[in-house]
């Protein structure tokens, strides 16, 4: 089985594919500091509590956060002796194209998330990733990786008015009855709330003009459903794009060492 790790600036998910479904999938705060052993006893732990048996015998790993792909690196070489996959390490072939800038590094998140948007819809896709930073991924025709945007994220921006305005308070981000906002809680999150729609809507049709094509949107992260809601701001949402995205990943370099 595949044990596919997605690492992000918050959370870290964990994801057991055994070849055809996801039998299992948990998430951690991404900390850089928790070491392998950690990692295992946390992993074991739930795998006993939900009555899986699961033979991991590949690991496959994208990580935003540079410093914690070590102990993934240990977690897999002694506990399940594999050597894992990394995204973006040159071991890890990808397939698609990336045709940005030279020298330009692009987040691993986001070339997992072209894969997986190419695989299921095909190419001329724009992804919105509501994650830690709001991000637009551009897939070309073909598939290949030509950009995109990068936006502060949702949550981000609260704790930003929070942090920064003595009188505002810490807020959880909803879908506002109205617009205009009777008190300052309902204020706050109509501003981000409908900024964010004002914002994705405005991207999007900006990346449509200057790409010349039709596109289809597909939006995914943890805050997705919540805009899903807004009219026809996305044509797709997949909650486990990335997870998806790993697995057409590690099934290609699979199928490349077989060759």
């Amino acid at each position: 089985m595949l044990l596919a790790i997605d690492c992000g600036n918050t959370n870290t998910v964990f994801s057991i594919w055994d070849g055809s479904e996801f039998i299992a999938t948990w998430r951690t705060s991404t900390e850089w500091q928790r070491t392998a052993d950690q990692y295992y006893v946390w992993l074991s732990a739930l795998l006993k509590l939900h009555k899986i048996d699961a033979d991991i015998t590949d690991v496959i790993v994208s990580s935003t956060v540079p410093r914690v792909v070590w102990n993934l690196r240990v977690l897999a070489d002694r506990y399940f002796d594999t050597r894992p996959l990394v995204v973006g390490k040159p071991e890890c072939e990808l397939p698609i194209d990336v045709r940005v800038d030279a020298g330009t590094a692009v987040g691993p998140d986001r070339l997992v998330n072209t894969v997986a948007g190419y695989d299921l819809y095909g190419g001329d896709l724009i992804i919105v990733d509501f994650g830690t930073a709001t991000t637009f991924d551009v897939a070309d025709a073909d598939g290949a990786y030509i950009g995109g945007v990068i936006a502060p994220g949702v949550n981000l921006s609260l704790e930003a008015l929070h942090s920064a305005a003595a009188a505002l308070p810490h807020v959880d981000i909803s879908k506002p009855q109205q617009v205009i906002g009777t008190n300052t809680v309902a204020c706050m999150q109509s501003g981000v709330f409908w900024g964010y729609v004002g914002l994705v809507r405005e991207i999007c049709a900006r990346i449509k003009a200057e790409h010349g094509r039709e596109m289809r949107v597909v939006s995914t992260g943890g805050l997705a459903p919540l805009f899903q809601q807004t009219e026809a701001l996305f044509d797709e949402y997949h909650d486990d794009l990335t997870m998806h995205g790993l697995t057409v990943i590690h099934k290609y370099n699979k199928e490349l060492a077989e060759q």
